[in-house]
């Protein structure tokens, strides 16, 4: 009877149950655990997933594939790409100061951009290589879409989390600047790398790669420039709090779903356009009352979404299968991305120590501070079966689990050891 009762809820219903398990875990953090609000929910959600799996055994006739569905109905991939990563990647630039951001434009935008790339490639040839040990067959490209999508750092995650990590001002707004832009920059080279392994690089030119990379990239950040200034003329127009509000809605909500029909990068749009209002928009645009709750809607939307999001990420244990050697690729696979990352932000901190002036052990904090998340998780669900799915996606929640929950934990721990 439970079961069926699963079965026929509607979208009211799944996103009411999904709200109402966000509070409650969300209290028992805050009243209780106190660990920050985003690790906190998903170790609850992965705990409560954990019992449901071990009661169906002891109880078979209780509802867990029920549930089971009910997630899968969701669409982990739609919802958080399509539907919630504008308003968080917004709601995380808005608060980004400008200014500070252009003092450390050189490596965030390094950072962003050639560490991305140098650890999709070292993360696909050490992936390539462990599973060839391991005696499982993959086209190196597969390997190449999963460096793709385990390289971003996750804002949604890194926002979160270093707000309670107390590490010096200028390393956290590189962490967090390029964690904004660096997932968008990834999207487009897992867009470019699933065209080749779908189309084959021999019907793929270099001038279409590259145009396709430019369209979505360039095209993105221009884009994005465009409605943060449409954005901020028509803030400058009125003085109303309520409309106010609604038209930066509308500028994520609209722009978003106009990005997506253009092929171009909406979440690289979300970030710049947030980035413009959040600062010229505040500055020139708005008076005292609408900042204060324009400023104060955005927070409160950036910790819900949050909220829902690292439930949802917890829930995903009752769908993601592994056997135990899936798992074991998957704690190696640990080691192998820490390692990439490490060398990615290693050399391009290396080419720019003569220019720029890098914190102390600057380094190991970009490289641990360096969080995986839901971004992840949804890309790794966009695989085709044929592309190794059964594989990536569990070893895809195995690092962003660890991330979260081991990295997220300690990171303040190891900025403050280090700068002892």
């Amino acid at each position: 009877m439970l079961a069926q009762q699963f079965k026929r809820m509607n979208l009211y219903t799944i996103i009411t149950f999904i709200i109402t398990l966000s509070a409650i875990f969300a209290y028992v953090n805050a009243k209780f655990i106190k660990l920050p609000a985003t690790i906190g929910i998903m170790i609850l959600s992965i705990i409560a997933s954990l019992l449901l799996i071990i009661i169906s055994h002891f109880i078979p006739s209780f509802p867990v594939n029920a549930i089971r569905e009910v997630i899968t109905s969701l669409d982990f991939h739609d919802l958080l790409m399509n539907q919630m990563l504008g308003f968080l990647l917004f709601a995380g630039a808005i608060h980004i100061n400008a200014t500070d951001l252009n003092k450390e434009r050189l490596p965030v935008i390094s950072l962003a951009t050639a560490g991305t790339v140098i650890s999709t490639f070292l993360v696909g040839a050490l992936t390539y290589l462990l599973l060839q040990w391991f005696h499982i067959s993959a086209p190196f490209i597969y390997c190449l879409l999963f460096g793709a999508l385990i390289s971003p750092t996750d804002p949604i995650a890194v926002l979160g989390i270093l707000k309670s990590a107390r590490i010096p001002g200028s390393l956290e707004l590189k962490i967090s600047g390029e964690s904004l832009f660096n997932d968008g920059i990834a999207v487009v080279v897992f867009i470019v790398l699933y065209e080749i392994a779908q189309s084959g690089l021999e019907h793929l030119s270099f001038s279409n790669v590259f145009v396709l990379f430019l369209r979505e990239a360039a095209g993105g950040l221009l884009y994005g420039a465009l409605l943060g200034y449409l954005g901020f003329w028509l803030l400058r127009s009125i003085d109303s709090y309520q409309v106010e509000v609604l038209i930066t809605i509308a500028v994520v909500m609209g722009g978003y779903a106009l990005a997506d029909y253009l092929h171009i990068s909406g979440p690289l749009a979300m970030v710049v356009a947030g980035i413009i209002t959040g600062n010229k928009g505040k500055r020139e645009a708005m008076s005292d009352i609408t900042r204060d709750y324009l400023g104060k809607f955005w927070e409160l939307v950036d910790e819900v979404l949050n909220a829902v999001l690292f439930l949802l990420i917890g829930l995903e244990m009752l769908v993601i299968e592994a056997d135990y050697r899936v798992v074991i690729i998957g704690l190696i696979a640990i080691i192998i991305v820490l390692l990439a990352r490490f060398i990615s932000v290693f050399l391009p901190v290396l080419l720019l120590k003569p220019f720029i002036k890098f914190e102390r052990h600057a380094v190991a904090i970009l490289t641990w501070g360096g969080l995986r998340g839901g971004i992840s998780v949804a890309l790794a669900l966009s695989l085709e079966d044929g592309m190794l799915k059964n594989i990536f996606v569990p070893v895809t929640y195995i690092i962003v689990v660890f991330s979260i929950i081991v990295q997220g934990l300690t990171i303040g721990k190891v900025a403050k050891r280090l700068n002892q």
